[in-house]
């Protein structure tokens, strides 16, 4: 498999897994630093035990300081997000979220001196169009904490993917249990985790243990392949496919415009992917 075949697979999958993560905040009957602590904590103990294998050691101790960097950003991307959640609506995160492929373009361009495709700035305008179009009119003054939150967000987004592309011989999962931990540390002092109803640690657990660790990692993975701008531009799928769970499951209805600019995004995509699988020769084995 070309290496360009097996980053999308691996960034497609992440993306549709993470796709429910604002839905399942939204179900948690909690405040948002309980959320972060426990969608924390239960990430650490998802993929701290896989995460003490001598390569994932021996990766670490290489590289300390990107290490810790990285781990630090994950923790940031969860605590933005969480934060931005509670603070406003989930329509405003994920739209906010995609302008992740253009901090990690700028970020790729500018630090790590990598050229950005044309066709990774062409399918990244026209797709940011699409969403623009989706979430038209939902900002207002009252949201302005949360969409900052949401900014925040997708900047440590960015920046992380940019500094995994760097150093692609980081292990990914020791990072994303150390990002679970710094997160749920952080939000400790803030939080006020056990007083919640059973159907509200149902989804903290289903976040924490699964959906989050899979997605997070199978994501990180695909920078191994993938420049981060291109594994950051798919995030914008994710606006898309929360849109529809928040449709189906508490009943929202999108608006025609919705519609139109989702089909927009997902056409873009997919030809940014067929272009991408045609422009990249597979490695020598």
């Amino acid at each position: 498999m070309k290496d360009s075949a097996r980053g999308l697979l691996l960034v497609i999958s992440g993306i549709v897994l993470l796709s429910f993560d604002g839905l399942l905040v939204r179900l948690v009957q909690a405040d948002g630093w309980s959320i972060v602590f426990w969608r924390g904590l239960l990430m650490f103990i998802a993929l701290g035990a896989f995460s003490l294998s001598a390569s994932s050691r021996a990766s670490l101790r290489a590289k300390p300081l990107p290490g810790a960097a990285s781990a630090v950003l994950l923790a940031l991307i969860s605590i933005f997000f969480v934060l931005a959640i509670v603070h406003t609506t989930v329509a405003n995160v994920v739209v906010i979220l995609s302008t992740a492929p253009l901090f990690a373009a700028l970020f790729t361009r500018f630090f790590l001196r990598e050229a950005v495709a044309l066709r990774t700035w062409l399918a990244i305008g026209v797709a940011t169009l699409g969403i623009v179009l989706v979430f038209a009119g939902s900002f207002s003054a009252s949201d302005l904490l949360g969409n900052g939150y949401a900014l925040l967000s997708s900047a440590a987004l960015g920046a992380n993917l940019t500094l995994l592309r760097r150093h692609s011989s980081l292990a990914r999962m020791p990072l994303i249990a150390l990002g679970g931990l710094v997160a749920a540390l952080i939000a400790l002092p803030k939080a006020q985790p056990f007083g919640l109803d059973s159907a509200s640690y149902l989804a903290l657990g289903i976040m924490g243990l699964v959906q989050m660790p899979l997605a997070t990692l199978l994501i990180n993975s695909a920078t191994r392949y993938l420049p981060s701008a291109e594994v950051a531009l798919f995030y914008l799928l994710e606006s898309v496919l929360g849109t529809l769970w928040v449709w189906y499951v508490l009943n929202e209805v999108p608006a025609t415009a919705t519609l139109y600019g989702g089909a927009l995004v997902i056409a873009t995509l997919l030809v940014h992917a067929g272009c991408t699988l045609r422009a990249r020769p597979a490695l020598p084995a």
